[in-house]
């Protein structure tokens, strides 16, 4: 037994000698794995709040998106993100790996900065279609790939789509064509852009790891990556209406994506804006493109007209046509002179929509039934619940609860009062515009709920709260 023992040794000794005799340099190009990555280890160290390397951010997001890590281990992962956070490299590089997980819209062909605008999603929200066509106008290409519409929320192609055989999906070679051409188009998303953030989203929403600054900062940040612009401008609501309900929590969202953008090459400044109250004063989607032309016409309402020139403003400052106050001029000037309508009737004509209803909106299919809601005492509204506005617009028919819902585009509601204003007993609150007959004593409810009338003048909110760059969040 010593001799087989001790052969066994000898043989091993000879083998070592062998190994360590052989020049270093054949080993030269060689690659020996490691031990491989595992998702456990990934999981066990976020979840004792270590910091994940890119590396192990990359397995992730790849594994995830193409079926080789299960949803039980990824679920696992955004819960231990939920509760143990990612500093802002590890935010960087999990919407870097995002973006790049399908399809990389390429806009270097289209001359010019290329400055792209999102909206985190409110009620009343309609500024791409003013905000575009003034930025366009002055010279800047705007190619914009937008959602739709869920729950309280209006989506921007909805809207678009109200408007006879507009066209939404078009092939990516159109899309840039039309952009060069008209400098200014708005379409849907790809199939494949950011496939890891579709498949992550549906993931977290029922798993309750939604409310993450992060992982929300990754989901919107990556699909505007992937979309091709060179500078983004993020629209950040805040308030009742909005995702985000406090200014501070706003605040922390955008200093998040700022950064993001920033660390992937993207110029990125965001605006924190109100959305304590609907902005302007229709709500429906083709109830929300006539007063987008009635502001393009000059004649829209002051708060939309005022935050439309705002987010111009910055998205010309973005594409480096000067200071922020020489862009707000360029901005009014567009306006004021009807450039900016002409750009978005080229728009709507490049994608086949029927240019006769910018010119006479009367021509937008109407709703059967207007209903109106009257006060019910004398007063000052002191506040709105913006959510309830768009849950009640919902119920008439103008969005939708589960994504496969269809849409009634003339249905909506008009606010004739919002917050701010004095109102007597019987006066005209709002018009509720719907074919669905069963829905108006609901709708009118939820709106009154939404509607709280006081005896005293409220102070009424600035509707810009802060602008935040990669140097600075300034308060307004």
């Amino acid at each position: 037994m010593k001799k087989l023992i001790n052969k066994g040794f000898r043989r091993k000794a000879r083998l070592l000698t062998l190994l360590f005799s052989v020049p270093c340099s054949l080993f030269s190009g060689m690659e020996f794995p490691l031990t491989a990555m595992r998702m456990y280890d990934i999981i066990k160290k976020k979840r004792d709040g270590g910091v994940l390397t890119d590396e192990e951010i990359k397995f992730f997001v790849e594994g995830y998106t193409n079926g080789r890590i299960p949803d039980y281990q990824a679920a696992a992962l955004m819960m231990a993100i939920y509760f143990k956070g990612m500093n802002d490299h590890e935010t960087s590089m999990l919407t870097k790996y995002m973006a790049e997980s399908g399809d990389m819209v390429d806009l270097s062909s289209i001359p010019g900065i290329k400055v792209d605008k999102h909206s985190t999603g409110g009620v009343g929200d309609k500024t791409t279609l003013v905000i575009g066509p003034i930025v366009a106008s002055c010279g800047v290409p705007v190619a914009k790939m937008s959602g739709r519409g869920l729950g309280h929320t209006g989506g921007t192609l909805d809207k678009l789509e109200s408007i006879p055989n507009f066209k939404t999906s078009i092939s990516t070679s159109d899309f840039l064509e039309i952009v060069k051409k008209v400098g200014l188009s708005v379409v849907g998303q790809t199939g494949n852009l950011a496939p890891a953030d579709k498949k992550l989203y549906a993931l977290r929403d029922v798993t309750a790891t939604v409310d993450n600054i992060s992982l929300i900062a990754a989901s919107i940040m990556s699909k505007k990556i992937a979309a091709g612009s060179d500078a983004i401008l993020l629209d950040v609501k805040t308030g009742s209406g909005a995702f985000m309900k406090t200014i501070d929590a706003s605040i922390e969202l955008a200093r998040t994506m700022v950064a993001i953008g920033e660390r992937v090459g993207r110029k990125t400044v965001a605006l924190i804006t109100d959305m304590d109250r609907p902005l302007g004063n229709a709500i429906g989607n083709s109830l929300e493109v006539i007063e987008a032309i009635d502001t393009l016409n000059g004649h829209g309402p002051s708060d939309f007209t005022e935050i439309c020139l705002y987010l111009s403003a910055n998205m010309l400052y973005l594409a480096q046509k000067g200071s922020i106050e020489e862009c707000m001029k360029l901005a009014k000037d567009a306006l004021e002179s009807g450039h900016a309508l002409a750009k978005f009737k080229e728009m709507v004509a490049a994608q086949g929509g029927d240019v006769s209803v910018i010119d006479n909106t009367n021509l937008f299919k109407k709703s059967p039934i207007v209903h109106e809601v009257t006060a019910d005492q004398d007063g000052w509204i002191t506040s709105m619940d913006t959510e309830r506005c768009g849950i009640a617009s919902a119920i008439l028919g103008a969005g939708r609860e589960n994504k496969d819902d269809v849409i009634d585009h003339s249905a909506g509601i008009v606010l004739k009062a919002k917050t701010g204003d004095s109102v007597s007993k019987g006066q005209v609150l709002a018009e509720l515009h719907t074919s669905r007959s069963d829905a108006v004593r609901t709708a009118e409810g939820m709106l009154k709920q939404a509607i709280t009338i006081g005896p005293n003048r409220p102070p009424v909110a600035s509707l810009i709260h802060a602008r935040v760059s990669i140097d600075s969040i300034e308060k307004y």
